[in-house]
């Protein structure tokens, strides 16, 4: 891969919170000397802490000097001093629409890439549309590519879809053969890696902090280790209610053996026995160490717990699989499929190749983004509720005092409005029988309620 002037090609990735820090810092450390890569950290309500740039950076293979932090209206005149040939936009969807539609205006126009931090199955509508401005979506697995190619065509909302390893499983030579291996010498730790959003019901989390201190109590000579995201204070990729170590504290005096760790994953793992979750990423991070894994079965399997991929895998268990320290090697059969694809099989950067080449002569075509009515009082108003006080625009701030009010009128209408149509429901049970035998129709309403979650972004 070469840049415009036979020089490596320069990509600068803009990342803000933790997850999508670390991927970013990951996906370009692996390129080395075949890219001049540098990584600017944007200020946002959820921007990483210096420990949490810290420890995403750890393994990373990108080098701290590489590596700085900026406000937004610093932003396009940097992008104008580095001149990237590419630019990898890595956070949350609403995040990265804005900045895709402010960098698209940047001549010459960089190549736009971006991607998602993690497991990525289902593949969704709104991931797809907050993302459409940019020339290059990468994905992590052949059926990420697959599915997310199938949304597409079902949508209309096209895109280029790459493959890259995720940067959490490079160097799982042992993965397929992980069942075989054994017991891990000396390491005697059971790791629940902990996430903010699954399950989101509180008496569910309660529900798992009473099994870890369970689990403790079964062998008081071994820990049990909650990997906390991120310490007391600090932000994460998605809102966290109900965190672990407040849920635990309501359980009155807890095992010795159970203690919390915001230590970097990679050195959890290294003393892990096996790693317990209900769909982290984790999950794929262990399978790449040879760490046996349970996927908690408790909760079911859904879209919305994202653990799909991972019953497919064989590795659901349940509660007493966990106190027992069952812990499970994923199907081989589901590896190639699944993030354990070849190196050979990654074509991200050979595609980026090719879409810096066509920059280079002027024959890269601009993408539109997904078209919304408000004009520029929308944009703003956009760029104002992603980058919070970062945004310090005058527009940013008009929008705001105009936005804030029109949405909590329209939220109040649209509880109304359900309130409404829960009681007629329950007296005619109408949309039951509307709905009944006509799925395409029940379908075009949960695409419709789709599009009015669409603000909250993947």
């Amino acid at each position: 891969m070469t840049g415009a002037t036979g020089r490596p090609p320069r990509i600068v990735a803009i990342a803000d919170t933790d997850s999508y820090v670390k991927w970013a810092a990951a996906l370009l450390g692996a390129e080395g000397e075949r890219a001049d890569a540098a990584l600017l950290v944007l200020e946002t309500p959820l921007v990483v802490s210096d420990a949490q740039l810290a420890s995403a950076l750890a393994g990373s293979g990108l080098a701290r000097d590489r590596v700085e932090r900026i406000a937004h209206d610093r932003l396009a005149g940097r992008l104008a001093d580095l001149r990237p040939d590419a630019v990898v936009l890595g956070a949350r969807g609403p995040l990265v629409r804005v900045l895709a539609r402010e960098i698209a205006e940047l001549q010459p126009r960089p190549v736009l890439v971006t991607g998602l931090p993690g497991i990525s199955i289902p593949a969704t509508r709104k991931a797809v549309v907050y993302r459409l401005q940019c020339d290059l979506f990468v994905v992590h697995s052949r059926r990420e590519v697959r599915d997310f190619g199938a949304l597409s065509a079902r949508t209309g909302y096209t895109h280029r879809y790459a493959l890259a390893t995720l940067p959490f499983a490079r160097g799982a030579a042992g993965a397929a053969g992980a069942a075989a291996a054994g017991t891990r010498a000396g390491a005697t730790d059971l790791v629940f890696a902990t996430q903010a959003k699954v399950p989101a019901d509180r008496e569910d989390r309660l529900r798992i902090a009473r099994l870890l201190v369970a689990a403790a109590q079964a062998d008081p000579s071994r820990r049990v280790v909650v990997k906390l995201r991120a310490a007391a204070g600090e932000h994460q990729t998605h809102v966290e209610r109900d965190g672990y170590p407040e849920l635990l504290a309501t359980l009155g005096a807890l095992p010795p053996n159970l203690v919390t760790s915001t230590a970097p994953m990679a050195r959890a793992l290294a003393s892990a026995e096996g790693l317990v979750t209900v769909s982290s990423t984790a999950a794929i991070e262990a399978i790449a160490g040879g760490v046996p894994v349970i996927a908690l079965d408790m909760f079911g399997v859904s879209a919305g717990l994202i653990n799909e991929t991972l019953a497919d895998a064989d590795l659901l268990a349940g509660e007493s699989d966990v106190i027992a320290r069952r812990f499970r090697h994923p199907d081989p059969e589901w590896l190639d499929e699944n993030y354990f694809h070849p190196p050979a099989a990654d074509d991200w950067t050979q595609v980026l190749a090719r879409l810096i080449a066509r920059r280079a002569d002027g024959a890269l075509p601009p993408r539109a983004p997904f078209a919304r009515r408000g004009g520029a009082l929308r944009d703003a108003w956009e760029r104002r509720i992603a980058l919070g006080r970062g945004d310090r625009s005058a527009s940013g701030a008009v929008a705001y005092a105009i936005g804030m009010p029109a949405r909590a009128a329209v939220r109040l209408a649209n509880r109304a409005r359900r309130a409404l149509r829960r009681g007629v429901d329950a007296g005619t049970g109408a949309v039951a029988s509307a709905t009944a035998g006509r799925p395409e129709e029940a379908g075009d309403l949960v695409r419709g309620e789709a599009d009015r979650r669409l603000r909250a972004g993947r």
